[in-house]
């Protein structure tokens, strides 16, 4: 039986068709959630993908950490189930305070759209359990608040604990220790800055994406968390 995959959508959420198709092609089963929904519909896995989640008027994310599926959401991480934040995704996850941290405007206050390098950081997550620590993955970035920032006590504890998950080879936001995706302290949520639905066939110029989707999906994945 395929993973089914519920795709969390915001009003000015504009990447969910990206993210479900690409999770097609690995043959999973993505659902769209609306976000004043309260109930999941015994997904396997979720994804918060990326957007402008209510128009990001007030602050990125801080309004949509108040709708109700962000509920079931949380408890959905609570019970160890796999959740993924994308761009805007792991923006909300902070907010929600399902991840440490907080996502700031670029340094230069510049908008960033290009495809970087990553660094594989850790493998004890969700999303990076089929990856090779050390392994670099070209993924397309695409933001304004992408500048990670935390306390130095949580950037010690998640340097300490390896919840650091993946990082810049060339830090092209400002990110505090290039950080381009952290977890949670079980590993079954994580966020991130790229876009690996972005990376998930060839003619999208890169195919390094897969092996983090295919993570996700992994039933193995969750044995190892």
């Amino acid at each position: 039986m395929s993973a089914r995959v519920a795709v969390v959508v915001f009003p000015g959420t504009n990447c969910e068709l990206d993210v479900a198709w690409a999770l097609e092609q690995l043959g999973a089963s993505p659902e769209i959630v609306f976000h004043l929904e309260t109930d999941l519909h015994g997904a396997d896995a979720v994804v918060v993908p990326g957007g402008f989640a209510h128009g990001d008027y007030l602050r990125t994310g801080a309004l949509a950490r108040f709708s109700p599926v962000m509920e079931a959401v949380a408890e959905f991480a609570a019970s160890g189930g796999p959740v993924v934040g994308i761009c805007n995704g792991f923006q909300v996850l902070t907010e929600a305070g399902l991840l440490p941290g907080a996502l700031q405007k670029n340094a230069g206050l510049t908008f960033v759209c290009d495809t970087v390098e990553l660094e594989v950081v850790s493998t004890r997550s969700v999303l990076t359990a089929r990856a090779e620590r050390g392994a670099r993955l070209r993924i397309p970035i695409n933001h304004f608040e992408g500048n990670y920032v935390c306390d130095a006590e949580t950037l010690a504890r998640l340097q300490a604990d390896d919840r650091i998950v993946l990082r810049y080879v060339d830090n092209p936001n400002g990110s505090l220790d290039s950080i381009a995706g952290v977890s949670n302290e079980s590993g079954n949520v994580v966020g991130l800055m790229p876009h690996p639905e972005r990376a998930s066939h060839a003619l999208l110029g890169s195919t390094d994406g897969l092996v983090l989707l295919e993570s996700l999906l992994d039933v193995r994945v969750r044995a190892r968390v």
